[in-house]
């Protein structure tokens, strides 16, 4: 049986990016460490409207971070990223049930890129341990 090159080609391109799923599906949640796409669904809610369950894409991963003491103030040097949107659109959600005062539109991000970084305070709420 005679196979076009082409046809052979996305064959191969096909079967190597479904090993990689596999390998990627596999891989515990614990042991992943990155930054990483993944389905996040919340209850959009907005005073004097009915909540509406959305479902978007979010950032979700543990990065590498450091810590360690120094002699001198402030005797500890920190090193925290954590896993950011580094890319969103932004889309709109129409809320039921709003009062004819009430705006029904609701926006939400959705993460097209995620990066691990610095935690900004200007756009992200970071979290101490």
């Amino acid at each position: 049986m005679y196979l076009h090159p082409l046809f052979l080609s996305l064959l191969l391109l096909l079967v190597a990016r479904a090993a990689v799923v596999c390998v990627t599906m596999t891989t515990p949640l614990r042991d992943f460490r990155g930054c990483a796409l993944r389905e996040f669904s919340f209850v959009a809610q907005k005073s004097g409207c009915k909540g509406l369950r959305i479902t978007t894409e979010a950032c979700w991963g543990r990065c590498r971070t450091w810590e360690r003491p120094v002699p001198d103030p402030p005797y500890i040097e920190r090193y925290h990223r954590v896993c950011m949107y580094s890319h969103i659109r932004y889309m709109t959600a129409r809320l039921p049930g709003c009062r004819s005062n009430v705006s029904p539109l609701y926006h939400y991000p959705v993460a097209l890129r995620c990066e691990c970084e610095i935690c900004s305070t200007l756009d992200t709420e970071c979290e101490t341990f």
